[in-house]
Protein backbone atom coordinates (compact mmCIF):
# COMPACT_ATOMS: atom_id res chain seq x y z
CA UNK A 1 0.00 0.00 0.00
CA UNK A 2 1.39 3.40 -1.00
CA UNK A 3 1.11 6.48 1.18
CA UNK A 4 0.26 10.14 0.66
CA UNK A 5 2.85 12.85 1.19
CA UNK A 6 1.07 13.98 4.36
CA UNK A 7 1.17 10.44 5.74
CA UNK A 8 4.86 10.03 4.93
CA UNK A 9 5.54 13.39 6.57
CA UNK A 10 3.63 12.38 9.70
CA UNK A 11 5.45 9.06 10.04
CA UNK A 12 8.95 10.45 9.52
CA UNK A 13 8.37 13.49 11.74
CA UNK A 14 7.06 11.20 14.49
CA UNK A 15 10.24 9.13 14.31
CA UNK A 16 12.39 12.27 14.43
CA UNK A 17 10.48 13.93 17.28
CA UNK A 18 10.58 10.69 19.27
CA UNK A 19 14.40 10.74 19.02
CA UNK A 20 14.42 7.17 17.74
CA UNK A 21 17.32 7.84 15.40
CA UNK A 22 20.64 9.49 16.07
CA UNK A 23 21.37 13.14 15.21
CA UNK A 24 23.07 13.28 11.83
CA UNK A 25 21.75 9.88 10.72
CA UNK A 26 21.17 9.79 6.93
CA UNK A 27 17.73 9.34 5.44
CA UNK A 28 18.04 7.85 1.96
CA UNK A 29 15.35 8.71 -0.59
CA UNK A 30 15.41 5.36 -2.35
CA UNK A 31 15.10 3.34 0.84
CA UNK A 32 12.27 5.50 2.17
CA UNK A 33 10.46 5.29 -1.16
CA UNK A 34 10.61 1.48 -0.95
CA UNK A 35 9.13 1.51 2.57
CA UNK A 36 6.10 3.55 1.50
CA UNK A 37 5.75 2.19 -2.02
CA UNK A 38 6.08 5.61 -3.64
CA UNK A 39 8.42 7.39 -6.03
CA UNK A 40 11.66 9.06 -4.97
CA UNK A 41 10.22 12.35 -6.20
CA UNK A 42 7.39 12.15 -3.67
CA UNK A 43 9.83 11.31 -0.89
CA UNK A 44 12.07 14.18 -1.95
CA UNK A 45 9.19 16.63 -1.54
CA UNK A 46 8.53 15.33 1.96
CA UNK A 47 12.19 15.58 2.95
CA UNK A 48 12.30 19.14 1.66
CA UNK A 49 9.26 19.96 3.76
CA UNK A 50 10.91 18.43 6.83
CA UNK A 51 14.04 20.40 6.05
CA UNK A 52 12.02 23.61 5.91
CA UNK A 53 10.61 22.69 9.32
CA UNK A 54 14.22 22.15 10.48
CA UNK A 55 13.64 18.57 11.55
CA UNK A 56 16.17 17.55 8.92
CA UNK A 57 19.40 19.03 7.62
CA UNK A 58 19.53 19.10 3.82
CA UNK A 59 22.97 19.27 2.23
CA UNK A 60 23.25 19.67 -1.58
CA UNK A 61 24.64 16.55 -3.24
CA UNK A 62 24.69 14.73 0.10
CA UNK A 63 21.03 14.34 0.94
CA UNK A 64 19.07 14.54 4.19
CA UNK A 65 20.20 13.80 7.74
CA UNK A 66 18.39 14.00 11.07
CA UNK A 67 18.81 17.49 12.50
CA UNK A 68 21.51 17.79 15.14
CA UNK A 69 20.81 20.96 17.15
CA UNK A 70 23.15 21.84 20.00
CA UNK A 71 22.40 23.24 23.43
CA UNK A 72 24.73 26.14 22.61
CA UNK A 73 22.23 27.30 19.98
CA UNK A 74 19.34 27.33 22.44
CA UNK A 75 20.12 30.56 24.30
CA UNK A 76 19.99 32.84 21.26
CA UNK A 77 16.84 31.15 19.96
CA UNK A 78 14.95 31.40 23.26
CA UNK A 79 16.07 35.00 23.80
CA UNK A 80 14.53 35.87 20.43
CA UNK A 81 11.35 33.96 21.24
CA UNK A 82 10.90 35.72 24.58
CA UNK A 83 11.14 39.12 22.90
CA UNK A 84 8.82 38.24 20.03
CA UNK A 85 6.24 36.10 21.80
CA UNK A 86 6.08 38.27 24.89
CA UNK A 87 5.03 41.13 22.63
CA UNK A 88 2.52 38.90 20.85
CA UNK A 89 0.60 37.89 23.97
CA UNK A 90 0.75 41.41 25.35
CA UNK A 91 -1.00 42.55 22.19
CA UNK A 92 -3.46 39.65 22.05
CA UNK A 93 -4.70 40.22 25.59
CA UNK A 94 -6.52 43.26 24.21
CA UNK A 95 -7.44 41.92 20.76
CA UNK A 96 -8.15 38.16 21.07
CA UNK A 97 -11.60 37.40 19.63
CA UNK A 98 -13.98 34.69 20.79
CA UNK A 99 -13.37 32.47 17.76
CA UNK A 100 -9.61 32.32 18.34
CA UNK A 101 -10.10 31.87 22.08
CA UNK A 102 -12.31 28.87 21.34
CA UNK A 103 -9.73 27.50 18.90
CA UNK A 104 -6.96 27.84 21.49
CA UNK A 105 -9.13 26.18 24.14
CA UNK A 106 -9.74 23.19 21.86
CA UNK A 107 -6.04 23.01 21.04
CA UNK A 108 -5.05 22.98 24.72
CA UNK A 109 -7.42 20.08 25.31
CA UNK A 110 -5.70 18.15 22.50
CA UNK A 111 -2.30 18.93 24.07
CA UNK A 112 -3.43 17.58 27.42
CA UNK A 113 -4.85 14.43 25.84
CA UNK A 114 -1.58 13.73 24.01
CA UNK A 115 0.34 14.19 27.27
CA UNK A 116 -1.98 11.78 29.08
CA UNK A 117 -1.48 9.19 26.34
CA UNK A 118 2.30 9.59 26.53
CA UNK A 119 2.49 10.44 22.82
CA UNK A 120 5.80 12.28 22.86
CA UNK A 121 5.95 13.23 19.17
CA UNK A 122 2.36 14.48 19.10
CA UNK A 123 2.92 16.43 22.33
CA UNK A 124 5.89 18.24 20.81
CA UNK A 125 3.93 18.99 17.63
CA UNK A 126 0.96 20.37 19.53
CA UNK A 127 3.11 22.35 21.94
CA UNK A 128 4.83 24.04 19.03
CA UNK A 129 1.51 24.62 17.27
CA UNK A 130 0.17 26.51 20.31
CA UNK A 131 2.80 29.18 19.74
CA UNK A 132 2.20 29.17 15.99
CA UNK A 133 -1.52 29.78 16.61
CA UNK A 134 -0.70 32.79 18.77
CA UNK A 135 1.40 34.20 15.94
CA UNK A 136 -1.45 33.64 13.49
CA UNK A 137 -3.89 35.34 15.85
CA UNK A 138 -2.08 38.66 15.36
CA UNK A 139 -3.21 38.72 11.73
CA UNK A 140 0.32 39.65 10.62
CA UNK A 141 2.01 37.45 8.03
CA UNK A 142 5.41 38.86 9.04
CA UNK A 143 4.93 37.95 12.70
CA UNK A 144 3.47 34.56 11.83
CA UNK A 145 6.44 33.68 9.62
CA UNK A 146 8.90 34.78 12.31
CA UNK A 147 7.19 32.64 14.95
CA UNK A 148 7.11 29.66 12.60
CA UNK A 149 10.82 29.95 11.92
CA UNK A 150 11.81 30.21 15.59
CA UNK A 151 9.44 27.49 16.76
CA UNK A 152 10.72 25.14 14.05
CA UNK A 153 14.26 25.66 15.31
CA UNK A 154 13.28 24.65 18.85
CA UNK A 155 11.17 21.55 18.11
CA UNK A 156 14.20 19.30 17.72
CA UNK A 157 15.93 20.90 20.72
CA UNK A 158 12.95 19.88 22.83
CA UNK A 159 12.85 16.41 21.26
CA UNK A 160 16.54 15.83 21.94
CA UNK A 161 17.10 17.49 25.28
CA UNK A 162 13.87 17.96 27.26
CA UNK A 163 12.83 15.08 29.55
CA UNK A 164 9.60 13.42 28.42
CA UNK A 165 7.98 14.00 31.81
CA UNK A 166 8.19 17.77 31.23
CA UNK A 167 5.30 17.56 28.76
CA UNK A 168 2.72 18.04 31.49
CA UNK A 169 4.58 21.11 32.74
CA UNK A 170 4.38 22.67 29.30
CA UNK A 171 0.62 22.03 29.16
CA UNK A 172 0.12 23.74 32.52
CA UNK A 173 2.25 26.70 31.43
CA UNK A 174 0.23 27.07 28.23
CA UNK A 175 -2.95 27.07 30.33
CA UNK A 176 -1.55 29.93 32.41
CA UNK A 177 -0.79 31.96 29.29
CA UNK A 178 -4.26 31.27 27.91
CA UNK A 179 -5.90 32.25 31.20
CA UNK A 180 -4.14 35.62 31.17
CA UNK A 181 -5.13 36.17 27.53
CA UNK A 182 -8.85 35.49 28.00
CA UNK A 183 -8.71 37.57 31.18
CA UNK A 184 -7.42 40.53 29.18
CA UNK A 185 -4.33 40.86 31.39
CA UNK A 186 -1.50 41.81 29.03
CA UNK A 187 1.26 42.22 31.64
CA UNK A 188 0.40 38.85 33.18
CA UNK A 189 0.29 37.18 29.77
CA UNK A 190 3.76 38.54 28.99
CA UNK A 191 5.04 37.38 32.38
CA UNK A 192 3.61 33.89 31.84
CA UNK A 193 5.10 33.64 28.35
CA UNK A 194 8.54 34.80 29.48
CA UNK A 195 8.46 32.34 32.39
CA UNK A 196 7.28 29.49 30.19
CA UNK A 197 10.02 29.93 27.59
CA UNK A 198 12.66 30.38 30.30
CA UNK A 199 11.51 27.16 31.98
CA UNK A 200 11.58 25.25 28.70
CA UNK A 201 15.13 26.45 28.15
CA UNK A 202 16.23 25.43 31.65
CA UNK A 203 14.67 21.98 31.17
CA UNK A 204 16.95 21.29 28.23
CA UNK A 205 19.71 19.00 29.43
CA UNK A 206 22.33 16.78 27.77
CA UNK A 207 20.51 13.56 26.98
CA UNK A 208 21.85 10.21 28.15
CA UNK A 209 23.25 8.09 25.37
CA UNK A 210 20.70 5.60 24.10
CA UNK A 211 20.88 2.94 21.45
CA UNK A 212 19.51 4.61 18.32
CA UNK A 213 17.61 2.64 15.70
CA UNK A 214 18.54 2.28 12.07
CA UNK A 215 16.62 5.15 10.36
CA UNK A 216 14.89 2.92 7.81
CA UNK A 217 14.00 0.28 10.41
CA UNK A 218 12.49 2.99 12.62
CA UNK A 219 10.49 4.49 9.75
CA UNK A 220 9.31 1.06 8.60
CA UNK A 221 8.14 0.03 12.07
CA UNK A 222 6.34 3.35 12.59
CA UNK A 223 4.61 2.96 9.21
CA UNK A 224 3.62 -0.63 10.00
CA UNK A 225 2.23 0.42 13.37
CA UNK A 226 0.17 3.16 11.75
CA UNK A 227 -1.24 0.91 9.03
CA UNK A 228 -2.05 -1.77 11.61
CA UNK A 229 -3.91 0.79 13.71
Amino acid sequence: MSASEDTIHHVISSVLLSSRIAPGAPLREQQIAAVFGVSRERVRKVLQRLGHEQLLDLVPNRGATAAAPTLEQARAIYDARRILEGGIVGHLANTLDKAMAKRLEKHLTQEEQAAQLGDRAQSIRLSAQFHVLLGEATGSDHISRSVNQLVSRTAMLVARYEPAQSTRCACEEHREIFGALVGGDGPQAMKCMHRHLALVETRLRPAPTVQAEDPIDAIRSAWQAQTAA
